[in-house]
């Protein structure tokens, strides 16, 4: 069980009124974005109104060049919303970020109150990890180092320490059935002040 602490070490989350947060945590090319994809549809299908943050580790752009909306950006809008019947974007720009601003994030998915907000990404962040893991990638298992792994999904059978859990990668009801009762867990997790 891990300590919930209102301020944490790499930037400050505010466990207070926060939803079920769980980090979905794998080395690139390990799968993560094709979890997400099985998991979500399944996660839906049980009722649970899903959010995800997935960080990247690069420049990227989801407008066209040419588009109004660019064209407005590009000339200085901050931030940038635009919106039809069927959906949303906002573009904000952040120069001068070292990093993605996972609180800040966090703020503005709230609103939309969501049972679960999946994290993917922001590995070195204090809060409670799915660790996806294939020993073909030939990278380390996380969870030897981070403490803040509860479960580990693997496609293969791992010798891990006894409190953490281990699930089959290639379940994904299971997996999905896992995730679904994350909320329920953290719930109990802070009344009891333990991270779940």
């Amino acid at each position: 069980m891990h300590e919930i602490a209102a301020h944490t070490v790499a930037g400050a989350l505010d466990w207070d009124g926060m939803p079920p947060l769980l980090g979905i945590a794998a080395w690139s090319g390990t799968g993560k974005t094709t979890l997400l994809e099985q998991l979500l549809p399944r996660l839906r299908a049980q009722g649970l109104k899903v959010a995800v943050i997935k960080h990247a580790h690069h420049d990227f752009d989801i407008d066209i060049p040419g588009k109004d909306s660019y064209r407005l950006r590009e000339a200085g809008a901050v931030p940038m919303l635009i919106a039809s019947r069927a959906r949303v974007a906002m573009m904000i720009e952040t120069p001068g970020n070292n990093e993605a601003d996972l609180p800040e994030l966090l703020a503005m998915v709230r609103p939309h109150q969501p049972d679960l907000i999946l994290v993917e990404g922001f590995k070195h962040w204090p809060l409670p990890k799915l660790e996806v893991y294939r020993p073909s990638v030939g990278k380390p298992l996380s969870a030897e180092s981070d403490r803040w792994v509860v479960a580990v999904a693997s496609d293969v059978e791992l010798e891990l320490p006894v409190e953490l859990e281990q699930l089959d990668l290639n379940d994904i009801d299971a997996l999905s059935q896992w995730v679904a009762a994350w909320p329920m867990r953290w719930a109990a997790g802070l009344q009891t002040k333990a991270m779940p």
